[in-house]
C-alpha cells in the first residue's frame, strides 16, 4: 500500500512558481491555494502532502527525512553537502554565484585575499581550487557592505540582476558557478517509494524540456 508522500517547497516566490510547476505536471493540492496560515496541505486522492519550508531549511528536512522530496538552490546543496539525492534542475530560480568587488578593484596575488560572503564553503573551495590565499569572513547579511567599509576586499554571493552591486558601485569580477532550483530527494524514501518520486522527476523534466 502507497505512503503519502511528503514534499518541501521553499516558501516565498520561487515556492509558488515550482508548486504552480506541480500542478502543470497533475500533482495539485488545491487547499494550498486557499488564504490560510496552515503549513501543510494534502491531497488525500493522490497521497501527496506539501508543506512550506525557509528556502535554506529544505535540504534538512529532505536529508532527515521529514520530506521525501523537495525543492532548493544549487547553492545550498553545495554549501551544505547534504547527503541527498539530486535529481532534476528546474530551470528556475536562475542566479549565478559570483565574486564581486568595488569597481576598479585590482586583485595583488601576492597578498592575502580578505572575502566577506556567507557562502563560506564555496568560496574556500572556489579559490583553493586556484591556490589562492584567502581570509573568510562569514557574515549572514548586508554582504555588500564588507568592502565598501574596508573589511573585505571582494564578497562573494548570489547575483540575481546586479542592481544592488550597481547601486553600490560594486561589480560582478567572475561567476563562481551558476545557480538554479533543484529537486532532491531523500535516499531511503527513493529506495521506497521510488516509483511515486520518479513519477513526479518525470513530469517535471518534461515540463522543464518543454519550456527551453
Amino acid at each position: 500500500m502507497k505512503k503519502m508522500l511528503n514534499i518541501a517547497l521553499p516558501k516565498g516566490r520561487l515556492g509558488e512558481k515550482v508548486y504552480a510547476m506541480f500542478e502543470t505536471a497533475g500533482f495539485p493540492c488545491p487547499e494550498i491555494l486557499e488564504e490560510s496560515r496552515k503549513l501543510i496541505f494534502e491531497n488525500h486522492a493522490l497521497l501527496l502532502r506539501y508543506f512550506w519550508v525557509k528556502p535554506s531549511d529544505v535540504a534538512i528536512y529532505v536529508e532527515r527525512g521529514a520530506a521525501d522530496i523537495g525543492v532548493c538552490g544549487k547553492d545550498i546543496l553545495l554549501e551544505y553537502e547534504p547527503d541527498v539525492y539530486e535529481l532534476l534542475d528546474l530551470k528556475m530560480g536562475k542566479c549565478i554565484m559570483a565574486v564581486a568587488a568595488k569597481t576598479g578593484f585590482i586583485d595583488n596575488p601576492q597578498r592575502t585575499l580578505k572575502i566577506a560572503t556567507k557562502f563560506s564553503h564555496i568560496a574556500q573551495q572556489y579559490y583553493n581550487a586556484k591556490g589562492r590565499d584567502i581570509d573568510i569572513i562569514h557574515l549572514n547579511g548586508s554582504i555588500e557592505i564588507a568592502p565598501i567599509l574596508g573589511l573585505s576586499d571582494v564578497i562573494v554571493d548570489i547575483v540575481e540582476t546586479g542592481k544592488t552591486l550597481q547601486e553600490n558601485d560594486l561589480a560582478v569580477m567572475e561567476t563562481v558557478v551558476p545557480i538554479s532550483a533543484r529537486l532532491i530527494a531523500n535516499k531511503s524514501a527513493f529506495k521506497f517509494k521510488g516509483e511515486q518520486i520518479e513519477s513526479i522527476a518525470a513530469k517535471l523534466a518534461a515540463i522543464t524540456e518543454a519550456e527551453k
